[in-house]
Parts: C-alpha cells; structure tokens; sequence
C-alpha cells in the first residue's frame, strides 16, 4: 500500500475557484469518460443536487462530474458552470440534439464568514473547470474549504477554520481516495491517537475544550445553531462497479466522517459523500469501502492541518 494524490486515480481531474475576500469557493471533480457513481447524504440539514439520478432504479448509469461548493443552497449554481464548460466540450449523456452533463453537487453553509452577498455561481464553476488537471489537488484554504469553519456549537466566535483536504491509496493496481470539505458543527479528531486536532474553542481560544462534553452539558437546551456547518466529500476510485455497490460504498465511507468528526451526522450538519468509480480495474467492494473509510478519514485531518487562519478564525496551525 502506498500514498498517491487524489489526482492519480484514472479518468479524475480536479480544479479550485475562489473569492478569497468574499470567503467562499467551490471545487469541482470531473470524469471526462464518465463515471459510476453514488451518493450518501447523512446529516439533516443537506443542501444537493442530482441525487436521485444515482438511484440504481433510475436510467443515467455514469455522471461527468461533482461539485462541492460553498454558499449553502445559493451555490448550487456552480454547477451551471460546471455543465456549460462540459457541454462546450461534447461530455455528456447524448440526448442527440447536445450532450448533457451530468454534474451532481453538495454545498455546505460559508455565508457567516467573508461577504454573505457573494456565493459560487456558474462563472466560479466554470472557472474552476479551467483550473482543473490530474497533476495536483491542493489542499488547506481553496475551493470549497475557503470558507469553512468547525466547532461552532457555542458560535463562530469560539470555532476555528477548516479547509479542503485529499488523501489517497495505491494497493497493487488498485487506486482509492478521497476529496472533502471539512465545515463540521463538531470537532476534528485523529483517530489514531484520540486527539482532538480543532474545533470548539475556549472563552480565551487558546484551548480545546470538546463539542461533545459541551453537548451533553447542555442536553435539555434545544438550539437551532444556523451558524455555517456541512461536510461534503467524494471518494473516486479506478475500480468497477454498479451503481448499487457504488452507493454502498459512498455508505462505508462515511465511517471516515465517525472517525475523524465527532459529533457527526447531527441535525445541524448536511454531510453528504458522493462515489465515482471510473471502471478500470476489477476489486473488491469490501476492500474499495475500507479504504474509502480510511482515505476518507484521512482527507478529512488534512484539510485540517493545511488550513491556514482567516477571516478571524484560528487554525490547527496556531495551536
């Protein structure tokens, strides 16, 4: 076993658009030949789109790409940009008269952070298009980590920033890894040591002091904490599968958010976790869905320990 880039997996291409003054960005992951593809959406509070076309009961059996954007329910615009820039190049599912691209998408809520008033829309997708390339996935503040923040139970004032993270694996021929934008109302957690790494903060923000301790304290308080969450991630990978085995392994791959995330999936989160698969290689969906759980996990510190202060908000790095 040994670490790639995301960008190493056969067929996937990824590019970053942001407004670093505004704080807010989107990220897209193309598969130009087409991918397999499946969804999980987990937390309660999600914002998606083209979800039910991975249905296994439904026609379209592969997608062209996935967005993760910020801007809550106003960035699923980015994917207009996104299907413009793919249809300009003849990808998509031929309808005879063009080609359709489909372009699924997940947006998790940045709007307290930068200027509300500004959102990812089509020209910030297909911008992000134009950045795309299987040479290198940056990680840290870019894309839809831009604006992203984690530990926000008692306000943003106590939260610290979050960021895009990537994580990969290579077993023998076999390429499985994992893309995400962490925005979590919780804290990040290395599962290795039990550390929390960031999340909710102190009156001081000089110390980590536990969302969940600070959550059963206040068991009998029923908030609305609309204060910017969602964590939103792909895990692509060169093997074969159906539709089906790739909406199980969207499903596995959430026991990377349980690991690395705690609390994960409330009510308050939208955390969604898309497949693609682009068919190149014969595996194992038992062996793809742990190491999609692990890359996963992964990916998710990363974009931790790469994300840098901003907007008012401290990072992994300054503690």
């Amino acid at each position: 076993m040994k670490k790639i880039q995301f960008t190493d997996i056969d067929g996937i291409k990824v590019g970053n658009a942001e407004d670093l003054e505004a704080g807010t960005g989107c990220t897209v992951i193309i598969s130009e030949e087409g991918a397999t593809a499946g969804v999980d959406v987990r937390g309660g509070s999600p914002g998606t789109r083209e979800t039910d076309l991975l249905n296994p009961q439904n026609l379209v059996d592969k997608i062209h790409a996935v967005v993760l954007s910020g801007g809550s329910a106003f960035g699923l615009d980015a994917a207009s940009g996104v299907m413009k820039y793919l249809e300009e190049r003849n990808i998509g599912f031929d309808v005879q008269v063009t080609k359709v691209p489909i372009v699924c998408s997940a947006v998790l809520f940045d709007l307290v952070v930068g200027d509300y008033r500004v959102r990812p829309n089509l020209e910030m997708g297909y911008r992000a298009c134009v950045d795309a390339t299987d040479k290198e996935c940056p990680n840290g503040n870019i894309g839809a980590g831009t604006g992203a923040t984690v530990g926000k139970f008692l306000g943003t004032h106590r939260a610290m920033k979050g960021g895009l993270g990537s994580f990969a694996l290579q077993v023998g021929d076999l390429k499985v890894g994992a893309l995400v934008a962490v925005n979590c109302l919780g804290d990040v957690i290395d599962p290795e040591t039990g550390e929390i790494l960031a999340g909710l903060l102190d009156e001081e923000g000089k110390t980590l002091i536990g969302t969940e301790n600070i959550l059963m304290q206040k068991y009998s308080e029923k908030k609305n904490i609309f204060s910017g969450n969602t964590t939103i991630g792909v895990v692509a990978t060169n093997g074969i599968f159906t539709k089906s085995e790739a909406n199980k392994l969207a499903s596995m791959a959430h026991n990377g958010y349980a690991r690395s995330i705690r609390p994960a999936h409330t009510i308050f989160d939208g955390d969604t976790i898309f497949t693609m698969a682009t068919g190149k290689i014969e595996a194992d969906i038992n062996v793809v869905g742990a190491l999609a759980a692990k890359t996963m996990g992964r990916a998710v510190i990363n974009a931790i320990k790469s994300a840098d202060s901003s907007y008012g908000f401290k990072a992994y790095k300054d503690l």
